[in-house]
């Protein structure tokens, strides 16, 4: 599965994914028809959400409805060190970290753009 974001401003948003989360570009496309960056996320997953489930999310992340019809949720191995680098590359928090009922350790960030991401970092097994 690819998701594609379309960018104002492709070099901030690009730097962002890239440099904000430390990855290394699988494909970068070339300038003759417009500017790409293609970066590998590794296994990927479409959750479908009713709006009960989005609120019940955006409850325990943010403490209130406050995500757009698509949102980002990335797994980290640091969550602290990752939320570091995208504070760093022009992220604005929206919620400090929480634990999940489930014990992932969640944090709600805004991409420059305006795109909702949560990171993750799962927790130890009950």
């Amino acid at each position: 599965m690819r998701v594609a974001l379309t960018a104002d401003a492709y070099e901030r948003l690009a730097s962002f994914y890239s440099d904000g989360l430390g990855l290394e570009p699988a494909q970068v496309w070339p300038d003759d028809q417009g500017r790409a960056l293609v970066l590998d996320m590794g296994k990927a997953t479409l959750e479908v959400f009713d709006e009960t489930q989005a609120q019940t999310i955006d409850q325990i992340e943010v403490g209130r409805r406050i995500s757009g019809q698509i949102r980002f949720a990335l797994q980290v191995p640091d969550l602290k060190a990752a939320t570091e680098r995208l504070l760093a590359h022009g992220a604005t928090l929206v919620h400090p970290p929480v634990v999940t009922p489930w014990g992932d350790h969640n944090v709600r960030f805004q991409d420059p753009e305006g795109m909702q991401i949560t990171l993750y970092q799962v927790g130890e097994p009950p």
